[in-house]
This record gives C-alpha cells, structure tokens and sequence, in this order.
C-alpha cells in the first residue's frame, strides 16, 4: 500500500496521488511525469501501464570514496536511474555536476524512453550522474572518481542491460575511462565486445564518426524540417543561444554553414552580442581556453534581461533544466523555441510561449540526435564495425525526419501542442509494445 499523504499534500494527478506522491509544483519530475502520464491520457492507454510509466524500474544510489591528490578522502554520491527497458536495454548518458539529484536523474531517465521510442530505437530509458563539479578536480582525481563510480555501478549494467554515454561535465575521455574499467571487470565478454558498455568514446577506442556532433546535428536537422512550415529558412535564420558547450557550440557550427545568423549567447559567465552576427567557430575556440563567452571581443557584453529580449527568429536553450521559467518567458522576442536542452522551460512558461502563439520544438525531438548516433555506436561495437561520417548522417537525418513527422502528424490528429504530440507518438510505440508482451507472469 503506498504511505498515507495528508489531504492538503495530495497530487491533483489520480496517478500520483495513487503512488502516493506529494505534490510539488516545481518539482521536475513531477512536472515530467505530469505531462507523460497527460499524454497517456490522450491515449487511452491502460491504468496498470501509467502506473508502470510514472516510477522508474530502479534507482540505484551509491557513495563512494575518492582518493584526492593531497592524500585525503573526499565521499561522492552517485545516481543511476533505469526508467524503462520494455523497448530493449536502458540507454542514458552520465552527468558530472554540483546540482545533480535523484529528482533530476529520474526525470531525465523519463526523457530518455521517450526520446528512444519516438526516434525508433531498440533501446529503453535511464540516467545517471555524480554530484561533483568536474572542474573541482585534477585529471587524476577526475579519473579514479570515474573509475570508482563505475565499479559502484558494476552488476546493474552491462552491454545488453545498460549502457552509459556522456552528458553535461563528461565527455569522450571520461567515457573511456568508463569502458577501461568495465572491460577490467568483465573480460570473460569479450574485451572489444566490452567496450559498448559506453558510447560517446573517442574515436581510436570505439567511439562512431559524428558522435561528438550528433546533438547539435540533430537539432539542425529538426529546424530543417520544421521551420520552413513556418515560414523561416535557415540561410536567413537569426538565433540565441543559452549555453555554449557540447550542444550549443556545435549547433552554432553547423548553422553557421548554413548561413544562419548567431546574435547573442548567455552562459554561466555571462551574455554577449553582436547583431552582425558572432563567428561560431572563432567563440567555441575563445570558450574552450577562457571557460566561458565572457569576454570575447568580437561582441559587446548584454545584461540577462536584454539577452532574452533580443529579437531573433529561433531562440535555443541548450544549457541546464528550466532555464525558461515565468518571470524572463515574457521577455522572450522569437517566433521559435527549439530545446537543445532537456526540460528547459517550466511548464508555466511554456503555457506564456503557447499564448503567444510562439512554437515550441521539444528536448526529446531537438535532441534526440545524441541517442541516436549513439545507438549507432553501440551497433557498430557489436558488430565489429566502423561506419563512415556520410553514413551516420544519412542515418541520422532519416531517423529525426521520421521522428519530427510523427511528431506533426500526432499533434494535428489529436489537436494538440508539439511537446504533446511528441509524447503522445512515443508512448503509443510503448503501448503497443506492451500489448504485445503483455505483463509477467
């Protein structure tokens, strides 16, 4: 029986209610959980399947003890959330950052199988991350902390149970510190076959052609696809970026080749502009030895609120969760959000966006990119193969077209919002799926 809430607690949502849930409106997961299981809603789909959708299968929490290079131990907390693997192996990425928590993990393993259901991937939804700053650390520290976290995780993953890739604060090095380690642990599979316990590695250790840009190519091709129904073309296109790491930078790129114009860009140190466009090639170089845009000189420095209120046509958040909230929402001048990030707009704001009549592309379509070369490079350790970069492109473009079609499609059939329309899509893939297999025993 789930525990006794008091009536002035209780979730408005039948479902979490059921789950004894106590209501939070500023709670991401709730708010992630609340708009899939409104979606299932939509759908029709059966009580006992919102139920098995709206708590992940396991959340796996560890603490861990670290060696630091002056001797002493410092304790690091560890997640890894397995939301679910009805579609095939759980598949997620590995966050290192100070603000990771359970909430935060569960949501994005949420995000996750709906991300890799609506791009038609064998494979299921988790999550993972360390609650650390990675640039706290020496390369030593950083790599014994890596090691140390997957040893923890040893026994609930596995190249066909779950699969890590990198997420914000990791990257292609620390995966293959994440691979090295697996590999020593679970020789008997086969060291080569062992390696896909990780996508995201560099390229000499396994790693795919088009994995370090496969985010910030995906959401291109999403506004490829989708901007021209409203009237903008890309080699005429202005847009703001909130973020300038993986994502943002190569999002910025490759625009850039396609003669899109970037205007302004806020990170963690602060905004800048130039409304004759910034080279993105020459700031993702100046953030790469500095850390931040802060400081650039090609463009002049701009106050949070006249960052938002810059007019553009496409406006990308591809930072932190709810980075959109209800106070700086209204400042937004753009005809377009696209969410390179996941869940950066609260659900108040975006409620703000849709009254003004401005589209709002979802996380799990705009970057839906990263799961799937991913998938790619799993494929491909499997297998024993290496595939071109034209190949993972071509690939890639038919599997984001597909999935933005769907996305269209579902949310004129049923008359709704595209975020709607895109959980909608991925859930009645799970649904079916679930019909199929129907529940064991």
């Amino acid at each position: 029986m789930p525990l006794e809430v008091p009536p002035f607690a209780r979730h408005p949502n039948q479902i979490l209610d059921e789950l004894g849930f106590r209501y939070d409106a500023n709670n991401l997961y709730q708010q992630v959980a609340n708009d899939m299981l409104h979606a299932a809603e939509i759908l029709n789909l059966p009580h006992h399947l919102k139920l098995i959708l709206a708590q992940p299968k396991a959340e796996i929490m560890c603490h861990f003890p670290v060696k630091l290079d002056n001797g002493t131990y410092r304790l690091f907390k560890g997640y890894r959330v397995q939301h679910n693997n009805i579609l095939g192996p759980y598949k997620g990425g590995i966050r290192y950052h100070p603000t990771v928590s359970l909430d935060d993990v569960k949501s994005l393993s949420v995000l996750m199988s709906l991300k890799c259901s609506l791009a038609q991937l064998p494979l299921g939804g988790a999550k993972g991350g360390v609650q650390v700053d990675p640039r706290s650390l020496s390369q030593g520290e950083l790599m014994r902390m890596t090691r140390r976290f997957i040893t923890a995780l040893d026994g609930n993953i596995g190249t066909d149970q779950d699969i890590a890739a990198p997420d914000m604060g990791t990257n292609a090095q620390v995966m293959a510190w994440m691979a090295d380690t697996y590999m020593n642990f679970n020789a008997h599979q086969g060291r080569h076959h062992a390696r896909a316990i990780v996508t995201g590695k560099p390229l000499e250790f396994g790693g795919s052609h088009g994995r370090e840009k496969a985010t910030g190519q995906g959401l291109v091709y999403t506004l490829e696809r989708c901007l021209p129904d409203v009237g903008i073309e890309l080699d005429q296109m202005t847009y703001s970026l909130i973020g300038y790491g993986n994502v943002g930078s190569w999002t910025a790129r490759l625009l850039a080749e396609r003669g899109s114009q970037l205007i302004t860009v806020m990170d963690h140190t602060g905004a800048i502009i130039n409304k004759k466009g910034i080279d993105a090639k020459s700031l993702a170089q100046y953030v790469e030895l500095h850390g931040g845009v802060c400081g650039y000189p090609n463009a002049d420095e701009i106050d949070v609120k006249g960052f938002y209120q810059t007019q553009v046509d496409v406006f990308i958040p591809a930072a932190l969760e709810q980075m959109v909230h209800e106070a700086n929402a209204s400042w937004l001048n753009c005809r377009v959000v696209a969410e390179g990030a996941n869940s950066p707009c609260t659900p108040a704001a975006e409620r703000q966006l849709l009254d003004r009549n401005i589209l709002v592309l979802p996380a799990i379509l705009c970057n839906a990119g990263g799961v799937t070369v991913s998938y790619f490079e799993w494929k491909q350790n499997l297998q024993a193969e290496t595939w071109d970069l034209e190949h993972v492109d071509r690939l890639l473009k038919k599997h984001i077209y597909c999935a933005a079609n769907k996305c269209l499609d579902v949310s004129k059939r049923f008359g709704v919002d595209l975020r709607m329309g895109a959980y909608i899509a991925a859930l009645e893939n799970i649904g079916k799926v679930y019909h199929l297999r129907g529940i064991f025993p």
